[in-house]
């Protein structure tokens, strides 16, 4: 879930600065893209994930 959250991040954070838009400065592309930066560590460090549950079978 946060690799699509990282990933429209980054998506929105070129569209700012491929169309030059004027934006204040909380809503910059750098600021949008270090969100997107934040989103890919969580994912990569494993939160939001699917619950993995163990299951023990018996044969």
């Amino acid at each position: 879930m946060f690799a699509i959250a990282s990933a429209m991040l980054f998506f929105l954070a070129f569209l700012i600065n491929a169309a030059d838009i004027a934006t204040n400065d909380v809503f910059s592309s750098v600021n949008v893209m270090l969100l997107g930066f934040t989103a890919l560590a969580l994912h990569l460090a494993g939160a939001g994930g699917w619950a993995r549950t163990r299951t023990s079978r018996r044969r």
